[in-house]
């Protein structure tokens, strides 16, 4: 399948207005320069779960929700695309992006792709959750991307969430409802909001008739799963990206080359490796380079990356839940929105996925990653397998991972402390102090951003009263801020840039500069800590409102998490600015979950 290509260097124009005039901007890499799968039907019809045994996607026809209606969309990237606002709630725009692409103008595609992927949990490969027990059932189950384009010079690639079966589905609908919908679409809208790489939120639409049972929580459980049957409405988000490549997706290829378990499986992975160095690494890799040169290349960037983003995630108080390599994006910023959370009360062991055990929990993300990325060098490997001195740098560059991720997290660290360097000892003291008191993880820093001179102002951070506390916790706390406020004087300035590129890295946060107040410490430390946290106690009540057909408090929650270290009125921080109510702790749906639908 070929469609009319432009350049990258496309010509820029002011505002798109229209279906019509995006459909000029269209630029399918994907589908053009790579493998579909020989079995794929011509007509997308292609719904029933089966094996992909070659191919690196699967051409389907979305499945369009019914009766689709408005609910929000990203004024933001709207603003970045060039893209009018109005087109939001055009015709033809939503039809599009609620999954009908029956009529979309020419040089579009009518069919969306997906893909397939391998999937490795903590770097133990697994095939046994995939229906035929041979690992070629598993990929984009209930997403396809349905455009990809070159806008404003600015390669994207445009993905349904919830756009019906594919050959990946294993039985399922295909179908994401408003609630997970809802949580994904503010997620991504309060991370890109954040400085933190990931991809964006671009619209949502909910079906005003048509339903699905899903398992949740009665209202108030403690049961850690579901422990009923819901029928819960349809809704379709569109997510953004330069690329949806995986790691998993690497590691299907990286697997089949290494068992070579067709004719044209080593090429595959060489296409897909090279092709995903195009689409996310074109700044950094020479395209005349060697393709041995260009994988340790690859590497040592995504390492970079990789490292990053998880020093960001714990900066604002994130974990991903599941972070399966499946989950991980192999350009290097968040991907999939499922059982994440922020955390309220902190905890270095905080799961918010009730399947997700221990090994992904807040302080472990990054041992996490290190698994990930050794799974992503053991799929290029079979490209430099005849060539012991490369295979050799690669090796070096996985054992240099947690070394890599300790610095990045003592940068990090640093800066939420207003520190030009990471002093151990008082990281180590405060990290105790925190668990014991406990505190807020969000107000806490914010609230130390203001550089008190005593630990009252603190106190609006603590969930218990230190009168009944342990002994000598306040007077701990005392000597704690003492210690601070000395290194305070000894720092150098620290100019932090926290950027809302989608690659920002965490080393870019602390720029040492010649001199400064403690003015400029505390506001940089407020471009560091941000103010307001998406907490799942402030999600519920909007997607709970929102399935009465009642969107007012998503617009209000999404208006709030977009300025996330901005001040913003008494009003704005007596409903998002506190502590999480003594109610909420240990019920199911608001301090964890088990999946997301």
């Amino acid at each position: 399948m070929k469609h009319k290509m432009s350049q990258d260097t496309a010509a820029i124009i002011d505002t798109i207005n229209s279906v019509d005039d995006l459909a000029k901007q269209a630029n399918y890499s994907f589908m053009d320069t790579l493998n579909r799968d020989p079995d794929a039907k011509e007509n997308g019809i292609d719904y029933a779960p089966r094996q992909v045994f070659s191919g690196h996607y699967v051409t389907v026809k979305p499945t369009p929700i019914e009766n689709p209606e408005y609910v929000t969309h990203s004024s933001m990237l709207f603003a970045d695309l060039g893209f009018a606002d109005s087109m939001a709630q055009a015709p033809d725009f939503i039809n599009m992006f609620s999954g009908d692409l029956s009529n979309v103008p020419a040089p579009m595609s009518k069919l969306g792709w997906a893909c397939g992927y391998a999937l490795s949990i903590f770097g133990t490969e697994y095939i046994q959750q995939c229906p035929f027990k041979t690992g070629n059932g598993y990929g984009d189950g209930r997403a396809m991307s349905v455009f990809e384009a070159v806008i404003n010079g600015q390669r994207l690639e445009m993905q349904l969430k919830g756009g019906g079966r594919t050959p990946y589905c294993r039985g399922a609908d295909g179908r994401a409802v408003l609630r997970s919908s809802v949580r994904e679409f503010l997620a991504q809208e309060h991370m890109h909001a954040l400085g933190v790489p990931t991809s964006r939120s671009l619209s949502l639409y909910v079906s005003k008739t048509e339903t699905v049972m899903r398992p949740w929580y009665s209202e108030g459980s403690r049961s850690q799963d579901p422990d009923r049957m819901i029928t819960e409405a349809v809704a379709i988000s569109t997510r953004v990206a330069s690329s949806f490549i995986r790691v998993g997706q690497l590691e299907l290829f990286g697997r089949r080359a290494r068992k070579q378990e067709h004719p044209h499986a080593m090429a595959e992975l060489e296409q897909l490796v090279l092709h995903l160095i195009s689409r996310e690494y074109p700044d950094v890799i020479d395209s005349q380079l060697s393709i041995s040169d260009k994988v340790l290349l690859l590497a040592r960037e995504f390492r970079n990356r990789l490292t990053s983003l998880v020093a960001n995630w714990i900066r604002v108080g994130y974990c991903q839940g599941n972070f399966n390599s499946d989950n991980c994006a192999a350009g290097g910023f968040t991907l999939d929105y499922g059982p994440f959370g922020f955390c309220d009360v902190f905890d270095p062991q905080f799961q918010p996925w009730t399947g997700g055990g221990q090994h992904f929990a807040f302080f472990n993300q990054g041992a996490a990653a290190e698994r990930n990325f050794l799974m992503f060098c053991t799929a290029l490997s079979p490209l430099i397998a005849t060539k012991a001195d490369e295979l050799n740098q690669l090796q070096q560059l996985v054992n240099g991972f947690s070394t890599e991720m300790q610095t990045k997290m003592e940068q990090m660290w640093a800066a939420k402390l207003g520190l030009d360097t990471f002093h151990k000892a008082l990281f180590s003291e405060l990290e105790t102090l925190m668990i014991q008191t406990p505190v807020d993880y969000t107000l806490f820093f914010r609230e130390l951003s203001a550089l008190p001179v005593d630990i009252s102002p603190l106190k609006k951070s603590f969930y218990q009263d230190l009168e009944h506390a342990p002994q000598g916790l306040e007077q701990r706390w005392t000597a704690w801020l003492a210690l601070w406020h000395s290194l305070l004087d000894c720092s150098v300035h620290l100019d932090t840039d926290v950027s809302t590129d989608k690659r920002a890295d965490a080393n870019t946060l602390v720029k040492p500069q010649p001199s400064r107040t403690r003015e400029q410490i505390s506001q940089q430390m407020k471009l560091v800590n941000p103010k307001y946290s998406l907490r799942e106690w402030l999600l519920v009540p909007a997607y709970t409102q929102a399935s009465e057909g009642n969107y007012a408090l998503v617009r209000e929650l999404q208006a709030v998490m977009t300025h996330p270290y901005e001040e913003q009125s008494t009003q704005v921080d007596n409903q998002f600015y506190r502590l999480k109510a003594s109610e909420f702790f240990d019920i199911g749906g608001l301090s964890h979950l088990s999946c997301s639908s």
